[in-house]
């Protein structure tokens, strides 16, 4: 079997998550103002309470299941036995999941429309199949079918969600595009399986390592949904849960520039290292891509704080000025949860310890969850901030501690210390342009990001950073080949 481009499945899966990035710059400022905080709120903390649902239902399937088709790629036979036992299992647990959903639908009288709504996201969660693709290295199937229904679903919020009213037809929207998006990853499937005999195929040991996998995504939930969840049982304030959503999906942005599409490339290609024992690659794999991380998780950190003073007016529109302070609290976040994600991704899963890399996260969720409910009832939504930042230092410095000669503080802070000098720099010369400049907010937002892009990365340059450069090197390399190539 031929090896799969890492350079192309990085650029398909960067296209992708730019789509994921402009969704939110086109929908959420319309969706903002249309629902208000409030419904924005309602939506926040209903999706908290499925997503549980969808955990358990999946028990872990997404990084195992990418895992042992990444290792038996080059088996066909066994790849496609290893597809249908990992699937028919997931499609078992998911109806059992969607029985107890049944009963939460019934005895709900505030929600009940909203979780009904819900409901094919949980649905959709037995046909996600994602996994497989990603364990493949086939990322461009799995964007071409969710960027068209992602496209598809803003073109019907735009078409039908009106008024304060239209909640309910939001969520309905949302979840199907969900549901759909998986669905239309099976268009591919048959052509790529062998034949199967039903009979052969066990389930006994894919249970029991899918628990192992299982465990850290249960415990990372407490801290990326139960802190959403709690902030609406204990505060009882729909709006907390609307500011604290609003901030989430910048920050979700910023993830998607920093980490998740190259990390998402990457796991699968090292899972295959692993399995072919190459060590040497593997490490050199991992410090580039942390070091790509850091590299744009630093631009994005203190972008964030500069800008956010005038963007969130001119983005969310008025009343939603506490997402301003929620923001400058989140942004360490970014480079927090880029370096626990780049291991989580390319070291403890390709290499099998995700059962010790789980009690790592299982510790931080404890954190969390302590913190969560000692700060929540004082300081609402700010409080869920705070306990999200330590729990996660906590995992991240735990993680490079574990890494072994793969990863090390000593390498962090060489890899740091450039972009954060320049970063500082682009803060406040960002500032100062948000403070004087006597234009609206959109205006004033759109100078601030590009002066603020070309200050940080002009710095870099000056102080000859290695990843920028080999970067800048690579897209010459690119230009020249081509020009080469149509002499």
């Amino acid at each position: 079997m031929s090896q799969p481009s890492v350079k192309k499945n990085y650029i398909y899966r960067t296209l992708y998550e730019i789509l994921v990035l402009i969704t939110p710059f086109i929908t959420t400022p319309y969706v903002s103002r249309v629902l208000g905080a409030d419904g924005v709120g309602i939506y926040s903390y209903t999706s908290s309470i499925i997503t549980y649902f969808t955990l358990f239902a999946a028990i872990g399937t997404a990084s195992y299941g990418a895992r042992e088709i990444a290792q038996h790629r080059d088996d066909r036979q066994q790849s496609s036995k290893l597809f249908w036992e990992i699937e028919l299992m997931t499609v078992g647990t998911t109806a059992i999941c969607l029985i107890a959903w049944c009963a939460v639908i019934l005895f709900s009288k505030q929600y009940r429309l909203y979780f009904i709504a819900l409901t094919p996201v949980l649905l959709g969660t037995m046909f996600d199949i994602s996994w497989y693709f990603t364990g493949l290295e086939r990322i461009k199937n799995i964007v071409i079918c969710n960027s068209f229904c992602r496209i598809a679903g803003i073109i019907l919020l735009f078409a039908f969600v009106k008024q304060r009213e239209d909640l309910v037809l939001y969520v309905v929207i949302n979840s199907m595009v969900t549901m759909l998006g998986n669905l239309s990853m099976w268009i591919y499937l048959l052509k790529m399986l062998a034949k199967v005999d039903i009979r052969t195929l066990t389930f006994k040991k894919h249970f029991k390592e899918t628990l192992i996998y299982f465990v850290p995504t249960i415990a990372t939930s407490i801290y990326t949904v139960l802190d959403k969840t709690l902030i609406g049982a204990i505060t009882h304030d729909t709006y907390q849960n609307g500011y604290y959503e609003q901030a989430n999906k910048i920050m979700r942005m910023t993830y998607t520039v920093s980490f998740v599409a190259i990390n998402s490339v990457m796991s699968a290609r090292i899972s295959y290292l692993f399995a072919e024992k190459k060590y040497g690659e593997i490490k050199n794999r991992i410090r580039k891509t942390m070091d790509f991380i850091f590299l744009i998780g630093f631009g994005c950190t203190f972008g964030v704080i500069g800008v956010a003073g005038r963007f969130v007016p001119a983005f969310f529109g008025s009343g939603y000025e506490p997402v301003v302070n929620l923001l400058y609290y989140m942004s360490p976040l970014i480079i927090i949860v880029g370096v626990s994600n780049c291991l989580g991704a390319n070291y403890f899963t390709p290499s099998g310890q995700r059962a010790r890399s789980a009690r790592v996260i299982v510790l931080g969720s404890v954190v969390n969850m302590i913190l969560n409910l000692s700060l929540i009832p004082f300081i609402g939504a700010t409080g869920a901030v705070i306990a999200s930042i330590i729990a996660e230092a906590v995992i991240s410095v735990l993680y490079v501690h574990m890494s072994g000669e793969y990863m090390s503080g000593t390498i962090l802070l060489k890899l740091s210390w450039k972009r954060i000098l320049s970063g500082l720099i682009m803060l406040i010369l960002v500032s100062i342009l948000g403070k004087y400049l006597p234009y609206g907010n959109f205006v004033v937002s759109a100078i601030q990001v590009v002066a603020g892009v070309a200050i940080y990365f002009g710095l870099l340059l000056l102080m000859k950073d290695n990843m920028l450069r080999e970067l800048i090197a690579l897209g010459i390399l690119k230009r020249g080949g081509k020009k080469d190539a149509a002499d």
